[in-house]
C-alpha cells in the first residue's frame, strides 16, 4: 500500500538523503501523517492522491521538493508504528488553534478527493480525526462540500 509513496519520496529526494530533518515530535510529521493514512485508507494511493498530498505539504509548510519528500517519508514511517490516531491528533490539537485544526480537516478532504471519489473509509476516517481534533459535525460537513465542490469545478 505504500510503495507508490516510497517511489514518490524516491522520486522527490532523487536517490539523495534529504539534509533536514523532522523529529519524531514535530507538528509536520503528525499532519503528514494524516494526510498519508488518508491517501492509504482505501487500499490504493493513486498518483493524483500522492500529487495532491506532496503539494499540499510543499505549500502549509513552505518545503521544497526534498525536505517533503524526506517528509512524507518519515510520515509513512509514524503512520506504519502508530497504533491510533490519538498520538497525531493529540499534538496538533496542543499546537494548532481553531483555525489550523480546520485546515487539517480541509487538507484530508482535499487528499480523499483527489482520486475523484470518496471511499467509506476516507469518510470514516475524517470524521473520527475531526471528533479528535474538536471539529464539529457541521464544520466537518461544510469543509467537506467545500472541497467537493472546489473539486468539481476543477476537473471542469
Amino acid at each position: 500500500m505504500f510503495a507508490a509513496i516510497k517511489s514518490l519520496v524516491a522520486e522527490l529526494a532523487g536517490g539523495e538523503a534529504p539534509e533536514s530533518g523532522f523529529s519524531d515530535d514535530d507538528l509536520r510529521v503528525s499532519c503528514a501523517a494524516l494526510l498519508v493514512h488518508a491517501a492509504a485508507i482505501d487500499g490504493a494511493v493513486s498518483d493524483v492522491e500522492r500529487d495532491k498530498l506532496v503539494a499540499l505539504l510543499k505549500q502549509r509548510f513552505d518545503l521544497d521538493d526534498a525536505a517533503a519528500g524526506e517528509l512524507v517519508e518519515q510520515a509513512v514511517d509514524a503512520e506504519r508504528k502508530a497504533i491510533d490516531l490519538y498520538h497525531f491528533t493529540h499534538r496538533i490539537n496542543r499546537t494548532l488553534d481553531e483555525s489550523g485544526r480546520l485546515r487539517m480537516i480541509e487538507m484530508m478532504w482535499t487528499v480523499a478527493y483527489a482520486d475523484g471519489a470518496i471511499s467509506e473509509f476516507e469518510d470514516n476516517l475524517i470524521w473520527r480525526v475531526a471528533d479528535l481534533l474538536g471539529v464539529s459535525s457541521t464544520e466537518r460537513i461544510a469543509l467537506r462540500r467545500r472541497v467537493a465542490a472546489a473539486s468539481a469545478g476543477g476537473a471542469g
